[in-house]
């Protein structure tokens, strides 16, 4: 067994990813929504090569090599990605890859708290790749947070798009079944696109916030009344959960909660649903806290598992 292997408790339902191997036979499972649970090498079974096509891996019946699960679209498209290529059982080559028709000056950079390291710099041209470190797969769960920095080149007179940013931090359930061909090099891997996303200036919002000043009467229409039930699933909120590391993802799941709670409350709504998982709790806490500090909420509950088939909280509102 190797960490990323996927397997199945023989003593029970649960599919999971191994995450962690430790002595004595010990290894940890992550299982749906994250949730880890430890096990005994003894307890487990890996799943059946033919049973992985689902993942994109290889089917032994055939002599032919079978496609690996490709990336969502638009991952395909033109654009940033990091592959991780095989060298072999237990390390990766971690690749920059360019697949736009623009040079781009980059940093990347692994960081530890209030510390970094500089990985590789410079610039990486269109339609290129460029190798910047090795991985070990036992490692996994102590890669440190990849941070990639980016600056467009122009060439010539066009039009400016602005550096940007990403801080990347993987699930191991996420991690090893994002298996594709990964575009220039046409390696086969772990492969992930690293989206560029650009806000477009509101000019109404901007001259809603110049006169916040003058004196407005504050009614209902003027707040958007949300749904009954607010999925706080983090795969609802973003497609991009997998470079998120769990602090990240926590942060933008309560300020979703928040600002619908807010909106339940301003647009004079009875009662508002949040389906946040069962998971290991921390969300559910973290969303218990926050209502027990409010004076307008008449109470909140558990409601019931069975009706959305994963932990919910009712709240009802003063």
């Amino acid at each position: 067994m190797n960490i990323g292997d996927k397997v199945r408790l023989l003593h029970g339902n649960e599919e999971g990813t191994i995450t962690k191997i430790s002595g004595s036979g010990r290894i940890e499972i992550e299982i749906e929504d994250g949730f880890r649970i430890p096990a005994m090498k003894n307890e487990v079974v890996v799943i059946h090569e033919t049973e992985k096509q689902y993942f994109g891996e290889e089917k032994i019946s055939s002599g032919k090599e079978a496609p690996l699960k490709a990336v969502k679209s638009p991952q395909m498209d033109a654009g940033l990605y990091l592959s991780y290529v095989p060298i072999n059982d237990k390390d990766l080559s971690l690749h920059l890859i360019n697949n736009s028709e623009k040079d781009y000056i980059f940093v990347a950079s692994e960081v530890f708290g209030d510390n970094s390291k500089t990985l590789d710099s410079g610039t990486i041209a269109a339609k290129t790749s460029k190798k910047m470190d090795e991985k070990s797969i036992p490692q996994f769960e102590k890669w440190p947070i990849l941070f990639l920095q980016f600056i467009p080149i122009n060439h010539q007179a066009e039009k400016t798009l602005p550096p940007f940013e990403k801080k990347v931090k993987f699930k191991a359930s996420s991690f090893f079944k994002s298996q594709s061909t990964a575009p220039i090099t046409g390696k086969k891997g772990y492969l992930f696109a690293i989206d560029q996303q650009v806000k477009t200036l509101d000019i109404q919002q901007l001259n809603k916030s110049l006169n916040e000043g003058k004196a407005e009467e504050v009614t209902s229409k003027q707040f958007k009344r949300p749904e009954k039930q607010i999925d706080l699933h983090i795969e609802k909120l973003t497609e991009e959960y997998e470079f998120m590391s769990n602090t990240e993802m926590l942060k933008l799941q309560m300020e979703t909660f928040e600002k619908n709670l807010n909106y339940a409350i301003a647009s004079g709504m009875d009662e508002i649903t949040f389906i946040h998982g069962l998971g290991n709790g921390v969300l559910r806490k973290e969303i218990h806290k926050y209502l027990s500090q409010l004076e307008n909420i008449k109470y909140f509950q558990d409601t019931q598992k069975s009706r959305f088939g994963y932990g919910a909280t009712l709240v009802r509102i003063n």
